[in-house]
């Protein structure tokens, strides 16, 4: 179990709850806390004590993506950032358990990506889906050029991914991108008993059930992986992706110069 302050970890009636634990920083991911969200996701396999898996995240975001704060943030992306984010999203497509994403606020950049690629998506009504990538200079990454678009379609997935305009819930429940949205009065209740029904399901059934579909819709996942790790890391060495990055740090609008 993590014992990352920044991951909260718990056990209960066959339920693991992995809470993103950064809420100042509306739960922004390290390095570390993407590592230890993926080693408690594949340690699920060997496990007799988890029937489901939900994640969410603490205060009032899910998670706003890769921690990009701080000074000469450029410099500490690299590829490595990219296998970080690819790591957990595979986790969570392979878990052999159900894993539910409950969206409780802003769901951006990877931590977007991690929420769709959980097999039910619960977004309170005041959450918000956002693949924020061109605000820096970046494309989407964490299999999300893939996720999103198996979901919404290409016309759509386009629209958030160059425009980079948020999602609402409702709008993405409207668009086919999430199973759920519910009151944040009775978001919780509603949760804990979605959880407590996959908890309470046939578990070899669940996971073929899970297996058969993701092979039918999410196939090209390690392509999609693999061509956003390519370009990610070209992108990552220009002089747009250092000028996104300061003016994230600075609070003011990027001029990219495409160099």
């Amino acid at each position: 179990m993590s014992s990352l302050p920044d991951l909260l970890t718990s056990v209960a009636d066959g339920v693991l709850t992995l809470t993103f634990n950064r809420p100042d920083l509306f739960n922004a991911m390290s390095d570390e806390m993407s590592s230890a969200f993926a080693a408690e996701v594949e340690s699920v396999s060997a496990r007799d004590d988890v029937r489901a898996v939900v994640v969410t995240g603490a205060g009032g975001a899910f998670s706003a993506g890769a921690d990009i704060s701080g000074e000469d943030a450029h410099l500490r992306f690299d590829v490595r950032a990219l296998d970080r984010a690819n790591r957990m999203v595979r986790a969570v497509v392979s878990c052999p358990v159900p894993v539910l994403a409950a969206v409780n606020g802003v769901a951006a950049g990877v931590g977007c990506s991690v929420a769709l690629a959980a097999d039910l998506v619960v977004a309170s009504s005041s959450a918000s889906f956002l693949l924020a990538f061109s605000r820096i200079g970046l494309m989407p990454d964490g299999g999300s050029s893939l996720l999103v678009a198996a979901s919404i379609g290409r016309a759509r997935a386009l629209r958030m991914a160059l425009l980079a305009e948020p999602l609402t819930a409702t709008a993405a429940y409207d668009a086919g991108l999430v199973s759920h949205v519910v009151d944040d009065a009775s978001f919780d209740e509603t949760v804990a008993t979605l959880a407590a029904r996959l908890a309470a399901g046939p578990p070899l059934a669940f996971a073929a059930t899970k297996k058969a579909i993701n092979a039918a819709t999410l196939g090209p996942l390690e392509d999609a992986l693999e061509r956003e790790r390519t370009g990610q890391t070209v992108l990552l060495r220009t002089a747009d992706v250092a000028e996104g990055m300061r003016a994230f740090t600075e609070r003011r609008r990027p001029v990219f110069r495409g160099e």
